[in-house]
């Protein structure tokens, strides 16, 4: 069969995604923090978009137009002509009256903040390090395998590169690294530049004041029956007394395991909620949080000249498509508002028990439940409560939080975050010198009427960051 090129002229039907779409979306991720920034960036950018001081009341027709916004879509309409007062703007004597304001030589910076509000730069470990490289006595081939020493060092202080990478990649002796390292070792905080857990100690014990030589011993001879809490072991193989060998590990526990962390960032994150859940009486209402949140208006001036007969062309039409983005922004943002309204009410709907009694009554919850009760898809759902956090009578809560996998309980389900909870009480409660193995917590579950696998146990003992019980007994 002959091969031939044709033309075809086909119909079909696709979504398309406008800017005006994508941006409608973008914004519904935002958390609040990103959202404020979002607006301040229009605001710069547009300049047909204004913001009111929140003391400065709307007028009648911007709260109508706040109330209908389609309203808002018929400033961008053209009316005829004459029906609009025309605008005889004299534009230089405008920016010779208001253009100074922004002249960096006549800004006498009285608003920005004093220096003292200004957070001060943290010395993190690699600096720290180096300061010490600095004042150090090596010559500068040592302070070149130092520095690539300092550099490949991880957060928890830990050399994160093996020593012969790191001689291959600056071609010099093995035995030179080596010495270089020990050098390196020697720098504050002690145990720093470590390969491993067990030098990171050894480190630290040899430098004690007063010396621990049983301490020392320990660490080279027996670590791995220590770090397994096998203490009878040591004892054995050392043959030295008990008492002994207790106070040595008391000694060893005292140390830092993870030398680096001193100089990490601890800057404190601070969660701002998007919405806040107040209890009334019996109920609960939902509070939008708009702190910071421009109060956003279509200029008055911009519209004028719109509906002007004297502006070229080139301008009303500059001024139009600016003004189909403002319009579009604050639909979008009312729109946003009213979806998470609706998303947080329905929450509150679902996990009643939740706000009523605490997380014990937490119950399963998926995504499409809510979007089958606020008639959204799913995908919306999703990224209503991605990064969003809602203050509520019982503490501060990511939307997703409330979503939980079920598991049986008795004739009904219960939410995995409930389980994880009962788990850490049980945790919390056991005998130090008895903890409770992961089949004596399924057994105390299955007694409250949870029925969940060990493996199921070892897994959320996992994410809650409890060890397993061989590493909770208590040992002296």
């Amino acid at each position: 069969m002959a091969l031939e090129i044709r033309q075809q002229l086909r119909q079909t039907q696709q979504l398309v995604m406008t800017p005006q779409l994508q941006q409608a979306i973008k914004l519904l991720q935002f958390n609040h923090l990103e959202m404020v920034n979002a607006v301040e960036q229009e605001l710069t950018e547009n300049p047909l978009l204004e913001a009111l001081a929140y003391d400065e009341p709307f007028t009648d027709k911007e709260s109508e137009d706040r109330n209908d916004l389609n309203a808002l879509e018929d400033t961008v309409r053209e009316p005829e002509r004459g029906e609009r007062e025309v605008l005889d703007a004299d534009w230089e004597n405008y920016l010779d009256s208001y253009g100074g304001d922004y002249s960096p030589a006549l800004r006498d910076f009285s608003d920005q903040r004093p220096l003292e509000n200004r957070a001060a730069s943290q010395k993190n470990l690699f600096r720290h390090l180096l300061e010490q490289l600095q004042l150090s006595k090596l010559t500068d081939m040592d302070r070149r395998i130092a520095l690539e020493i300092i550099g490949n060092l991880d957060e928890n202080g830990f050399l994160d590169i093996s020593l012969e990478e790191l001689a291959n990649s600056l071609n010099v002796d093995l035995d030179k690294v080596r010495a270089v390292l020990a050098e390196v070792q020697q720098f504050d905080p002690r145990g720093v530049a470590a390969c491993d857990l067990r030098e990171c100690l050894l480190i630290q014990a040899k430098a004690l004041e007063p010396p621990n030589s049983l301490a020392v011993r320990i660490l080279e001879e027996a670590f791995n029956s220590l770090h397994r809490g096998k203490l009878d072991e040591v004892v054995r193989k050392l043959k030295v007394p008990a008492e002994h060998v207790r106070d040595a590990v008391k000694v060893i526990s005292s140390l830092n395991p993870r030398p680096g962390t001193a100089f990490a960032n601890s800057d404190t994150i601070y969660i701002v909620p998007d919405i806040f859940v107040i209890k009334t009486g019996n109920d609960y209402s939902i509070v939008l949080n708009d702190d910071g949140l421009p109060r956003l208006r279509i200029s008055p001036f911009y519209q004028q000249a719109l509906h002007s007969g004297v502006s070229p062309a080139g301008t009303k039409d500059y001024i139009q498509e600016r003004m189909r983005a403002a319009v579009w922004l604050i639909k979008s943002i009312h729109q946003r508002q009213r979806t998470i309204y609706k998303v947080t009410q329905s929450i509150i709907k679902f996990q009643r028990g939740f706000f009523d009694k605490g997380i014990d009554y937490l119950r399963p919850l998926i995504l499409k439940d809510v979007a089958d009760d606020v008639d959204m898809h799913e995908s919306t759902i999703s990224r209503v409560t991605t990064n969003k956090y809602v203050h509520t009578p019982r503490g501060i809560f990511e939307l997703k939080y409330f979503f939980n996998s079920g598991i049986r309980y008795g004739a009904d389900a219960i939410a995995s975050e409930s389980v994880k909870n009962q788990i850490l009480r049980i945790v919390k409660s056991e005998n130090p010198n008895r903890p409770a193995s992961d089949k004596q917590i399924v057994e105390e579950l299955a007694r409250s009427h949870v029925h969940i696998a060990r493996r199921t146990v070892a897994k959320y003992r996992d994410i809650l960051g409890i060890p397993p019980s061989s590493r909770r007994r208590k040992k002296f």
